[in-house]
């Protein structure tokens, strides 16, 4: 009879064990991540991709991920489909997330959703929010202080991002006399539109560039190469663009948040509010410098940075 207990116990304990393996360690279950366009783009969707996989491995639970997510009907689809499987913790990668999760997260009370970029939170709603202006600030700094003739030029999505006024800003505080021009894609991947504002830029004169925008990033890039000009990477550390070209990155961490949020959220630590982060929580950081950038220049620019996680002043300021 006690064999038998004692047997019975040790099944109970096997199979519990069991279960608490199928289901992911703490809170999580599975992974999900909805992108709105693609994780191919080699700036922000990689990011993202980077940041699932990252979970994967250290987490040890299953992720997914669909792409081209543009509309409510095909997020709800995506989210409904991830609720089937287990997934109870969903990544929105980007701000027009927000809205969509906020008109539906009612209907799944199980399900954690976080995205980045914006001031809808709530009930099982985390925003994650990148501070920008500060990244663009340094990027302006050393674009207009490499800058030859005084004019550096911003491709960007939209006017709403907060590093395209930390760029002039810090262009502006580098070298009063620069002249900063600023174009609107009014959109993320239109690369067409932003090759027409980067070919009248050169016409102005500029001769350093800030594409910043993921989906049309690369092919500015490509094209800034091809006309020997210059540019401040965006988003990723854009270095293998080449010495010549890329002055330095402004380097959004997005996979650490990644993570980051998924350790919380396993630990049952991660509210339901907009979280804020900068360089002080080693999410945004400045890319390798170019040789072209003399050193103690460079030294100016590291030291600012310094000075700005110390303080959370900007030199400006």
């Amino acid at each position: 009879m006690y064999l038998r207990i004692l047997f019975s116990f040790s099944l109970l304990l096997a199979l519990l064990a069991g279960c608490s393996n199928a289901m992911g360690q703490g809170n999580i279950h599975k992974v999900g991540m909805l992108v709105e366009h693609t994780v191919h783009d080699q700036v922000w969707g990689q990011k993202g991709y980077m940041g699932l996989l990252d979970i994967k491995e250290e987490l040890n639970v299953d992720v997914y991920f669909k792409q081209h997510i543009q509309s409510k009907q095909s997020a709800q689809k995506a989210v409904e489909e991830f609720s089937n499987e287990g997934v109870n913790l969903i990544f929105g990668h980007g701000s027009s997330f927000g809205k969509y999760f906020d008109q539906f997260q009612s209907q799944y009370p199980e399900i954690q959703f976080v995205y980045f970029n914006g001031n809808i939170h709530g009930e099982n709603i985390t925003s994650l929010n990148f501070n920008a202006h500060a990244m663009g600030f340094f990027g302006g700094m050393v674009a207009a202080g490499m800058s030859k003739t005084d004019n550096v030029g911003i491709v960007a999505a939209y006017e709403w991002q907060p590093e395209i006024e930390g760029f002039y800003e810090g262009a502006l505080y580098q070298n009063p006399d620069a002249d900063v021009h600023i174009q609107y894609v009014n959109g993320w991947d239109n690369s067409t539109r932003a090759k027409m504002m980067f070919k009248q830029m050169r016409t102005e004169d500029v001769d350093v560039f800030y594409p910043a925008g993921d989906g049309f990033n690369v092919p500015l890039m490509k094209s800034i190469k091809d006309s020997d000009l210059q540019a401040i990477g965006y988003v990723s550390d854009q270095s293998n663009f080449g010495d010549a070209t890329v002055l330095t990155s402004t380097v959004q961490h997005v996979d650490k948040l990644y993570l980051l949020a998924a350790k919380r959220f396993n630990k049952g630590e991660l509210p339901d509010d907009v979280l804020t982060f900068d360089f002080q929580d080693d999410a945004i950081s400045l890319g390798d410098f170019s040789s072209t950038v003399p050193k103690e220049f460079k030294q100016k620019i590291k030291s600012a940075v310094k000075e700005y996680k110390e303080t959370g002043k900007l030199p400006n300021q």
